[in-house]
């Protein structure tokens, strides 16, 4: 039969007289409203909000800048020095001694397993030497799949195959049982592990532009790809939202690793030293990784593991790298409401970066390096920043003036306009959806962040089996952990709502006097 391919997208920027003139559009209408709304920013009733804005822009828009800067000395200048000596280094015929998969499924679509399976033997006969695919599944299912598409398709490959069906629910076990069975099979040394998810297609030439960079660095521990999804069922504007998503992240990963460091070793497809993976510490992390909190206890984490991956080898030192031409395709499918779907994925993805932001800062910037050190820390002051703006909006329309509210949506199409700019040559397109799905991204990532960070047990996992957890305990005990839960979310958004009333003059607190 003749292989199957995954088409690798072509990394030039593409455009449409459409999607211009949709753009041209967009900006007509932000000028309109620009000479028709009355400026008032700078009336005295108005004028702590247009300064409030302007600091807040300066800051969170200069900081963004500074990543797109990053992110262009990276993709121009440094990376492609890399990719100049990889290459040599391949063509030279360095190839490692083994190379080994370790893939987890569960309950897949067939085409998609059959996809995934297909590029792996694609990649396996480029790269030429002995491979191995150890697979933690979850479900008969999964494993008739492959073992029939691999009978008809896997001949004269020099890959063997191991299946492991795991005794207890969820990812996290399965990645452990495959690598606990990897160091059953003696894997160790320097050869690269290839993590990749059943849903997750390796495009051509993945692991010729990504193998060589391990030999070429030695501190190199782990390295993450590109990433593009294709939303094969659900809303159509699902995917322009997944499209903004992925094109700040290949904005920001770039400007990270100009630092030699990466913020998530991404789970749908990442590589590894296997040294590192068959440590048992490793694999205990992956499988029962866990926080102690001073309201909840302890608890484990649901998912996440490419956090723990991440948080590992970022305590034990060593260098991570993102491959910027190195493509990974993932399949969505999005069954039901979208919108519930995409607040249960930022419900997920906003946890795992609070279950693993504060022991990650714990490290400190000498450990962690200064730069990721204050991007993680951004992450988390960004959350309570976003709310200033539309909070401040609310307080002047309700106590002031209503033009506030038409004011600021002004600000917001203007400055998410802007940004929208700097992240089309990463999206490789031009999408007039992107300024809208950016406020309401940042705005309600914003507030799933402050709604987590009193609840970090609380996990969702729709896509894996519906997975939930939460934090265990007696009925008194949850109500009063739920309790608190909530006391403490109100009185940080009251603090900052008191803040924000009497900075913009709305209340005048009377002087205390203390009778001196």
């Amino acid at each position: 039969m003749e292989e199957q391919e995954v088409a690798h997208r072509d990394s030039r920027f593409h455009w449409s007289w459409q999607d211009l003139i949709h753009l041209l559009l967009l900006l007509a209408v932000t000028a309109w409203i620009l000479s028709t709304i009355p400026n008032r920013f700078w009336d005295n009733d108005s004028v702590q909000l247009a300064i409030a804005l302007g600091v807040i822009g300066i800051w969170r828009y200069g900081w963004w800048f500074i990543h797109f800067v990053r992110a262009q000395i990276y993709q121009r200048v440094v990376y492609p020095r890399k990719r100049s000596r990889a290459a040599r280094l391949w063509s030279n015929d360095w190839r490692p001694d083994n190379l080994y998969f370790m893939m987890t499924t569960y309950r897949e679509n067939r085409r998609v397993t059959e996809q995934v399976l297909a590029s792996i033997l694609r990649e396996s006969r480029e790269v030429g030497v002995p491979a191995k695919l150890f697979v933690g599944s979850g479900d008969a299912y999964d494993e008739e799949v492959i073992e029939n598409f691999l009978q008809r398709h896997g001949r004269g490959i020099d890959l063997s195959v191991i299946i492991v069906r795991q005794n207890k629910p969820g990812k996290r076990f399965a990645i452990g049982l495959a690598l606990r069975a990897m160091s059953r099979h003696g894997v160790d040394g320097n050869d690269p592990v290839v993590f990749l998810d059943g849903d997750s297609i390796l495009a051509p030439a993945c692991l010729r532009r990504c193998l060589p960079l391990f030999q070429l660095d030695r501190a190199l521990v782990a390295l993450t790809t590109d990433e593009r999804v294709e939303v094969e069922e659900g809303p159509g504007w699902i995917r322009s939202w997944l499209d903004l998503r992925f094109a700040q992240r290949h904005l920001a990963m770039q400007s990270h690793a100009l630092s030699n460091k990466v913020l998530t070793l991404t789970g749908r497809m990442s590589i590894f030293r296997a040294a590192n993976v068959v440590k048992n510490d490793f694999i205990r992390t992956v499988e029962a990784d866990h926080l102690e909190h001073w309201l909840w206890h302890e608890f484990r984490f649901l998912s996440g593991d490419d956090k723990s991956t991440w948080y590992w080898l970022l305590k034990n030192g060593g260098n991570m790298l993102y491959v910027p031409d190195a493509l990974v395709i993932t399949v969505e499918r999005i069954e039901g409401n979208g919108y519930e779907r995409m607040v249960q994925n930022l419900l997920r993805w906003s946890g795992n970066v609070l279950r693993n932001g504060a022991r990650a800062l714990a490290l400190g910037p000498r450990h962690v390096g200064s730069f990721i050190w204050w991007c993680i820390l951004d992450q988390r002051i960004a959350m309570w920043t976003t709310l200033i703006g539309p909070m401040s909006a609310l307080i002047l329309a309700v106590f002031v003036d209503l033009m506030a509210i038409p004011a600021y949506l002004a600000w917001v199409l203007i400055t998410r306009t802007f940004l929208s700019l700097l992240l089309y040559p990463y999206a490789r397109r031009i999408q007039v959806s992107f300024p809208f799905f950016l406020f309401a991204n940042q705005l309600l990532n914003a507030l799933v962040k402050v709604y987590l960070i009193f609840r970090l047990p609380k996990q969702r996992w729709m896509n894996r089996g519906d997975q939930r957890s939460a934090a265990g305990g007696n009925a008194a005990l949850i109500l009063f952990r739920n309790y608190m839960a909530g006391y403490l979310t109100t009185f940080w958004v009251g603090l900052l709502a008191f803040s924000l009333l009497v900075y913009l003059g709305v209340l005048h607190p009377l002087p205390l006097d203390l009778g001196f």
